[in-house]
């Protein structure tokens, strides 16, 4: 009791010190932050790529970008002009990108909404509500490649949170051209698609360019190299000649059809045949609140996992990667922290089956979302879904409700409130059957408050949550409690880490895989900047202690490290670490069914390790990891990584592949765990996509393959085909397969 009376003490000193971070570094930046000022056209402006237009020539530019990496505080090396204009309906932005040498661009691929730091692109990224937090990022390479993001949170790079959204999706209209010596690019985003007040006259915004031949990257304003070079903490101002007309609806359809052939080979080998439809829309309520609806969503386009070798004792985390649920997500994810998140999308749609232990698909019937900014101040987000019953695995219907509120603080800060509520819609009777009607004695729920502090010039940055979830079960101690606070400078980082998890918390529609703990996690790592091929360099030191009332301490870990980051983008990081485990129950570490580790034991151990990843601007690259050492009463050689080859502009050959050797004494289980990815990402034009992937998993006893054809037949309109199979990786016996074929297609109203 005494030590979690301490732990709420450091988190509200540290709260009340935030206000005095606000006020003491609030305006110490010394990021210049620069101005261009906005002339309207009356011209019609044909977007090709090619700068000819009229409206270019008398149309006022910036050439002024500042080095990000590999220093900062100079002038950029490489040449980029900037120019951008409005009419009534779209913000025209146009570049012209001086070759600072000879040699080809570097593309991962011709697919869109590509992502690397390894990659030539030119981006602008825009805050119309000025609140340095979030903001709207539009991207193009000199192949014409178009990418799209969100850009939310504090987007502190390796001291803050950030949020950096690819699947949002949105109309919008480029061009470019390739010249000896240089490449333009031209882009007319439409004003309905951006989030913004009617009147509006001043937007924050940047502008940034990434070179492959110097591996320099710069922005129009001045970022510290500490900092994501994505962070709107540190934009510039561009004031538009007239103030900015309401824009006028934006309302768009997106319906589908589809057609499978299941095969279960596991039952009975019979194939079953289906045909589904649905759809989504998408609502302008305002332009920057927006609503989005699904009837019977079908995600049978959305790409395998990338499957993981599991070592611990816990559930492991899988990303989000169906497209109704990313967008906007950060208004309902951002809750708590990752090994503590009220608010997991993948827990919808998804059921246990008690037969066999494995989790199943389970169909949504409908879904809405508000989201987005009520003013200024407040942000908001509410989602309701309904998934169906299943009575084959005693699985009722359930309605899942979400509201999150958030409200700006101070310069950059919020406070945010989140309200969830999991409940079944229908009961069992009797003879087991489902039958309409709330099941009042089966629901999840959980309320909770963040306060997610963010300095001006994003030097301290952190996270104060509390969280309690309830149920028709035991509500004492259900709760989740944690504070981070970080001071992140170029030379020195520091980070303050700890959680307190009671024994009842649970939340269903979150991700916590561990309860009934205390932990503290400070860091602390020290930074060089040599100003030669070693970009910066430096030692660090982290620590973590768990424990709780019943065992005591039950794990710690100590870990030394040295982090190099190279001219050329490439790294390198070494290290030694400590460990201590209590085991509170049985544990098998290969997962073969031996003989456990046993409940009540506890091992100390330890190990080295280190890490490299190559330049990522040749065509062929690597990454890989390696640990070896002692492990529990045993010992353990691990190594992970990828292998790459691109093939510009027309793909990427890939594979992923770990390696465990686990060498335990008798009776234990020693064992060797492999699992190889090889991956085939083609892209035979910007509208026709083919990826292959093959997973080999002999810890599961899985091998699978998943085959996607993408055809991109008009903005955000595709036709997928898929193929999946499933075999056992013992003696490649057929599970299950499955090919599937989807078509989409996107109506602007």
């Amino acid at each position: 009791m005494i030590v979690s009376k301490f732990f709420y003490l450091v988190a509200l000193v540290c709260t009340f010190l935030s206000l005095d971070f606000h006020r003491s570094f609030g305006q110490s930046t010394k990021s210049i932050r620069p101005l261009l000022k906005v002339k309207k056209t009356s011209e019609k402006i044909k977007v090709d790529g090619v700068l000819d237009d009229p409206t270019w020539q008398n149309t006022a530019r910036t050439k002024s970008f500042w080095q990000h990496f590999p220093m900062d505080s100079l002038k950029s090396e490489t040449s980029t002009e900037v120019m951008i204009t409005y009419d009534k309906q779209f913000i025209y932005v146009a570049f012209k990108v001086i070759d600072p040498k000879p040699g080809p661009w570097v593309t991962t691929s011709l697919r869109r909404d590509f992502s690397g730091t390894h990659n030539d692109l030119v981006s602008v990224v825009f805050d119309p509500f000025q609140d340095q937090t979030n903001g709207m990022l539009f991207g193009i390479n000199p192949f014409g490649v178009q990418r799209e993001a969100l850009v939310s949170g504090l987007s502190g790079g390796s001291g803050g949170s950030s949020g950096f959204d690819l699947s949002w999706d949105n109309k919008w209209f480029s061009g470019a051209k390739m010249h000896e010596g240089y490449w333009t690019a031209e882009m007319a985003i439409p004003f309905k698609t951006l989030r913004y007040q009617g009147g509006s006259q001043i937007w924050k915004a940047n502008f940034f360019r990434i070179d492959s031949k110097t591996a320099e990257q710069s922005s129009w304003g001045m970022i510290p190299r500490n900092q994501s070079i994505i962070s709107v903490a540190f934009s510039g101002d561009i004031i538009f000649e007239e103030p900015l007309e309401k824009p006028g609806p934006n309302i768009a359809l997106i319906p589908y059809v589809s057609g499978s052939s299941v095969t279960d080979y596991i039952e009975d080998g019979e194939s079953e045949n289906k045909f589904n439809f649905g759809g989504d829309a998408k609502i302008g309520i305002t332009p920057s609140l927006n609503l989005d609806l699904t009837i019977n969503p079908d995600f049978s386009q959305v790409e395998a996992d990338v499957q993981q070798t599991n070592l611990t004792r816990f559930e492991l985390f899988y990303p989000e990667r169906r497209q109704f649920f990313l967008e906007n997500q950060d208004i309902f994810a951002s809750f708590g922290s990752s090994r503590i998140r009220p608010f997991f999308s993948r827990r919808i749609g998804i059921a246990l089956d008690p037969n066999t232990g494995v989790n199943v698909q389970n169909p949504i019937h409908y879904g809405a979302r508000l989201s987005g900014r009520v003013n200024e101040k407040w942000r908001m987000g509410v989602m309701n879904m309904q998934t169906a019953k299943d009575a084959s695995i005693s699985q009722p219907g359930y309605n899942y409700s979400v509201l999150a509120l958030q409200r700006q603080v101070f310069a950059r800060s919020n406070i945010s409130i989140i309200g969830i509520n999991k409940q079944a819609t229908h009961v069992f009777d009797g003879d087991s059957t489902l039958t309409p009607g709330i099941a009042s004695n089966n629901y999840n729920r959980l309320a909770g408050i963040d306060y997610n502090l963010a300095s001006q010039d994003n030097k301290w940055t952190g996270k104060f949550f509390y969280h309690q979830s309830f149920s028709t079960e035991n509500n004492k101690d259900a709760f989740s409690h944690g504070a981070n606070l970080i001071y992140n400078s170029p030379a020195v980082r520091l980070e303050w880490n700890h959680q307190i998890v009671g024994k009842n918390f649970n939340p269903e529609v979150g991700f916590a895989p561990r309860k009934d703990y205390k932990r503290l996690a400070p860091t602390a790592q020290y930074t060089f900047y040599p100003n030669n091929k070693i970009a910066k360099h430096g030692p660090g030191i982290e620590a973590e202690y768990i424990w709780n009332e019943t065992y005591g301490k039950t794990d710690h870990r100590y870990t030394l490290f040295y982090e190099f980051r190279f001219a050329n983008n490439a790294s390198m990081n070494l290290g030694v670490q400590n460990e201590y485990t209590y085991l509170f129950r049985d544990f098998d570490p290969t997962r073969s069914g031996g003989v456990p580790l046993p409940e009540g034991s506890d091992h100390s151990y330890s190990s080295v390790g280190g890490s490299f990843s190559s330049d990522q601007r040749k065509k062929f690259y690597f990454a890989a990891e390696t640990i070896l050492g002692e492990y529990y009463n045993g010992d353990l050689f691990s190594i992970k990584g990828d292998i790459n080859y691109r093939f510009q502009p027309f793909g990427i050959a890939s594979l992923n592949f770990s390696y465990n050797k686990i060498n335990l004494p008798e009776p234990h289980s020693s064992g060797n765990i492999i699992l190889v990815g090889p991956r085939f990402d083609i892209t035979f034009s910007r509208s026709v996509f083919l990826t292959t992937f093959f997973q080999y998993n002999d810890q599961i006893d899985n091998v699978n393959i998943n085959a996607r054809l993408q055809y991109r037949f008009k903005p955000v309109s595709d036709f997928y085909l898929v193929y999946t199979d499933n075999y056992y990786s013992t003696d490649f016996t057929t599970k299950n397969r499955a090919i599937v074929a989807k078509l989409t297609y996107w109506f602007n109203l």
